[in-house]
């Protein structure tokens, strides 16, 4: 039988796995917040959202290890990986020089993409409770452009209420100064954990399947990486009309285990 303390463990692992690869690139210090931003322990709640996982799994389009594997990579190079990442990548470069126009607008851009009502609460809820964690025990001292930019959007009467989640990764990575490549593998790799941890829970799968699953989708990740920071705001877009649908569908479920 599996346990929730056994997905959360093996969840770990393969995040730590992943990201020690680039430890020669990072100072220990930026490591750490890295590994502390996209733990599954950091208080956002993603272990409630399915992404339309669920649905698709009661429906019989993912039963095994090779299924998910399948759904997995496309929803990574053909749907929201690959575009939360270029959102992603956008706010931490306009972040850098400090554009708070051009981190408003990726905010409302990044919250008009959302195909469905479950996919707006899934990306809207996991990013407004990231901004928050992030300012009540991880603000960065206002040294930088980005660092200032944070503070701005995060205080005072015109602070920002609802963040997208890959916008408020992205403009805190830059006010920490994270490595462009670093943030975005972790964030594409906890996305794809999070994914397997679904699978694990609702299949169910097992522990090893679901590793094996985050093993297949490494080099799948290396490269998704490379392309979209060489990509721009012109090729955002998605093709995961199965997964939009599904995540549509979920919200009529009688009896559900996830949020979406």
């Amino acid at each position: 039988m599996t346990t929730a303390t056994g997905t959360h463990t093996s969840t770990i692992t393969g995040i730590i796995t992943m990201i020690t690869t680039m430890a020669d690139a990072l100072d220990t210090a930026t490591l750490y917040r890295l590994l502390a931003f996209l733990s599954p322990a950091f208080p956002i709640g993603a272990f409630t959202y399915s992404h339309g996982l669920e649905q698709v799994i009661d429906e019989g389009d993912v039963r095994d290890a090779a299924s998910l594997q399948a759904w997995l990579q496309d929803v990574l190079t053909h749907g929201a990986g690959r575009s939360d990442g270029i959102l992603l990548v956008e706010t931490l470069r306009a972040a850098h020089s400090g554009d708070r126009a051009a981190v408003e607008d990726l905010i409302e851009l990044g919250l008009a993409l959302q195909p469905s009502k479950e996919r707006h609460l899934e990306s809207s809820a996991q990013g407004t409770a990231f901004m928050g964690a992030v300012t009540a025990a991880w603000a960065p001292e206002a040294t930088t452009p980005a660092s200032r930019l944070l503070a701005n959007l995060t205080m005072g009467e015109d602070r920002i209420e609802t963040w997208p989640y890959p916008v408020a990764v992205g403009l805190v990575a830059a006010a920490w100064a994270v490595p462009e490549d670093a943030i975005l593998t972790a964030f594409l790799h906890a996305f794809a954990a999070n994914m397997v941890s679904v699978a694990i829970r609702a299949v169910p799968l097992g522990q090893s399947d679901g590793q094996r699953c985050l093993a297949a989708a490494q080099g799948r990740i290396a490269t998704l990486t490379d392309r979209i920071r060489a990509s721009g705001l012109e090729d955002l877009g998605t093709a995961g009309l199965l997964t939009d649908i599904a995540s549509m569908a979920h919200e009529t479920k009688y009896s559900r285990l996830f949020r979406s």
